[in-house]
């Protein structure tokens, strides 16, 4: 009689709790989703990133806030590089200033890429972007007045490279954006096939 009493109230018991869960469910309000309508009730049009809108001259403003101001203007993607050709790069965007950009300033459309030359702020603007020299194929670039970064990404990667320092001071070369390229062995023009290649270098403002 004991377990039949049980039962009963255990079966009374799920039949309670099944009924209040319809009854949660029933004042939940299901999720609508709507698309966007104007004031008048038309529906919005998505935004047209192919519109031309004026892009402002970025030109002499910290590289930060001319990524803020460009954004502002509705322009998104943005890209920076080192105006001196030495391959750094910009991580702490509030220590480097705009040199030029690209494109110049004018109605372009908002998905136009902007490219931001720059320099840390102690350093002046060059009179255009040094030039990044092209990857070595087969011959020998000159890389002499390159940072030893940008040289060593210009050789085939699997190039056996030695950088030694020129001053004869034996100093270790750490990092290589802030030396410069005084000599190369392979001269430039040579035939580049496999062989190592040894560079000397010195640090920015130093003579060779």
């Amino acid at each position: 009689m004991h377990r039949r009493h049980t039962a009963i109230a255990l079966t009374a018991t799920a039949l309670l709790a099944l009924t209040a869960c319809q009854d949660i469910k029933a004042t939940v309000p299901e999720t609508v989703t709507s698309t966007p309508t104007a004031p008048n009730g038309a529906a919005k049009a998505p935004a047209d990133d192919k519109a031309p809108a004026p892009l402002p001259d970025f030109v002499g403003q910290g590289l930060q806030s001319a990524q803020d101001n460009a954004q502002a203007a509705g322009f998104y993607l943005l890209k920076s590089h080192d105006a001196l050709g030495r391959g750094r790069k910009q991580v702490l965007d509030r220590g480097w200033k705009v040199c030029s950009q690209t494109p110049k300033p004018g109605s372009h459309p908002t998905s136009t890429t902007v490219d931001f030359g720059t320099v840390k702020l102690e350093e002046s603007c060059p009179a255009g972007d040094v030039a990044e020299p092209e990857k070595a194929e087969g011959t020998m670039p000159n890389l002499v007045g390159k940072s030893v970064k940008v040289a060593r990404e210009s050789l085939p990667s699997n190039t056996s490279l030695s950088v030694e320092d020129s001053s004869g001071q034996g100093r270790m070369i750490l990092v290589e954006s802030n030396w410069t390229v005084c000599t190369i062995d392979p001269s430039a023009g040579s035939a580049l096939n496999g062989q190592p290649v040894t560079i000397g270098a010195v640090k920015f403002k130093e003579s060779c």
